[in-house]
């Protein structure tokens, strides 16, 4: 090769070599990419998201059912005593008497499996019957209040409401006629220092559907701390009187014990 050509090979790869470093020097001053946004919401370890709302606490139900029968309820409870722990106990509650000609046979029925229960009267009834009150106290059973005359409280003027639950029978508990209740009769029975009991388990012994229909229905929907509706006034209770021994029967042989409530 001549040396003329050398020196214009040289020059030629020089110059390219200068030509690459500036090439190379723009390239590193450009801008990354940025990276590609994720659809998902992002969070760091530090934030967890937010905890959802607390939940509305419910409210008392309008009929049907005790406002409560398990332990750790506040001081009052009719059931809380009896039913603490895990004892197999079922609340039978009578309405509407005192009848003299019922209500002494369900006391001997209950005395039969050493059995107690607490009867919701009306006034109207008690005065009639003035001695059937002592009877009951004094087998071991509790009263309570049904009203004076069974109203249904939600549909009567406000006086009456207040007459028919502080002049009604003396008792810790009330259990407003046909279950029927709203906040003023809840007020009402509070301020008479009663508190509301209703139940768990209505066998319509009142509808008289025949002797073991009602056995079958308690035996079916009467659990552990129940409480059990029938009836010792109001009619012929000749299958209440029937249906509570069969009952008594075979839930004492699965190891039920019934107490009276705390009224």
């Amino acid at each position: 090769m001549s040396r003329k050509l050398a020196a214009f090979v040289a020059t030629g790869v020089a110059a390219a070599l200068v030509v690459g470093s500036l090439i190379a020097l723009a390239l590193g001053h450009t801008t990354p990419p940025e990276p590609a946004v994720s659809s998902q919401p992002h969070t760091t370890p530090s934030q967890p998201p937010p905890a959802p709302p607390a939940s509305t606490p419910p409210t008392t139900p309008p009929t049907g059912k005790p406002e409560s029968g398990t332990p750790g309820v506040p001081a009052g409870n009719p059931t809380a005593a009896a039913a603490a722990g895990n004892k197999k106990v079922i609340f039978f509650s009578f309405d509407d008497g005192p009848d003299p000609v019922w209500t002494p046979k369900i006391l001997q029925v209950l005395a039969k499996y050493g059995a107690h229960a607490t009867f919701f009267q009306l006034g109207s009834m008690q005065a009639a019957h003035p001695g059937l009150r002592e009877q009951i106290l004094a087998a071991g059973n509790t009263i309570g209040s049904h009203s004076i005359s069974h109203p249904q409280l939600t549909a009567i003027s406000a006086a009456r409401r207040h007459h028919e639950i502080f002049d009604g029978p003396r008792s810790k508990c009330f259990r407003p006629p046909y279950g029927a209740s709203n906040p003023k009769v809840r007020a009402d029975i509070k301020a008479a220092g009663m508190v509301q009991v209703l139940w768990d388990v209505d066998p319509r012994d009142w509808a008289r559907p025949g002797t073991q229909a009602i056995v079958n229905n308690i035996l079916t929907h009467a659990h552990r701390r129940n409480i059990v509706l029938m009836h010792d006034g109001g009619g012929d209770r000749s299958q209440t009187v029937a249906a509570l021994d069969k009952a008594l029967r075979l839930l004492k042989a699965q190891g039920y014990t019934f107490p009276a409530m705390d009224c």
